[in-house]
């Protein structure tokens, strides 16, 4: 969390202390990807246990602790999906510029990249805060940073750096996207049938 505030408000600096690491993705993955999106998940999950969701249509919804603990679980996965499918991508853009990159490389951009997106996933943890707020902020914020994250990381030909860092942005925007859209109708309350099914399987966890 603090590397993703320091990538914020001092990126350059940042992203050099990050490149002089050469970190491999097991490590990013197991000490700053995992820790980082669990904690975010807990936050959100309290919220949800204990505000509850605004519905367009009906009461409020207060989620159960075994509705919150899949919900949360299902969400840690699609994070976990979305930097990998991410650094993929990355990595795939950089080969067309012909570019030769590693996938090491590729997950430490998109890793830490998206870190100011999710710090921005704790306002999901305030009452009545609607899921787009925290993602439309995160979202432009770490399109901000990997803007000297690509380049830094990356290490494109200079004539092809803007090209790699516009066409990876739009990507990680539109992958982000689609995954708030799903989880923030699904607190909207638009998926009963998969609503029903988790409140069915959250009512066999021990309580």
């Amino acid at each position: 969390m603090i590397r993703a505030l320091l990538l914020i408000f001092a990126p350059a600096a940042t992203w050099d202390r990050i490149w002089r690491a050469r970190r491999g993705v097991f490590f990013i993955l197991l000490t700053y990807v995992v820790p980082f999106v669990l904690v975010t998940c807990f936050a959100e999950g309290w919220g949800l246990h204990h505000w509850g969701r605004l519905r367009e249509y009906g009461p409020r919804k207060y989620y159960t602790r075994g509705e919150v603990i899949i919900f949360e679980s299902i969400q840690f996965l699609l994070y976990l999906i979305l930097v990998f499918i991410g650094a993929r991508l990355i990595k795939a853009i950089g080969e067309t510029f012909h570019g030769r990159h590693t996938f090491a490389q590729a997950f430490g951009t998109v890793a830490y990249g998206l870190g100011p997106l999710f710090l921005l996933r704790f306002l999901d943890a305030l009452k009545d805060i609607s899921p787009w707020v925290g993602w439309s902020i995160g979202i432009l914020l770490s399109i901000g940073v990997l803007y000297q994250g690509v380049p830094r990381m990356m290490e494109p030909d200079p004539s092809h750096a803007f090209g790699l860092y516009f066409i990876g942005s739009l990507l990680l925007f539109l992958s982000s996207g689609l995954a708030r859209f799903v989880t923030a109708w699904y607190l909207r309350g638009e998926f009963a049938g998969l609503e029903n099914f988790v409140s069915n399987l959250a009512s066999r966890l021990p309580q």
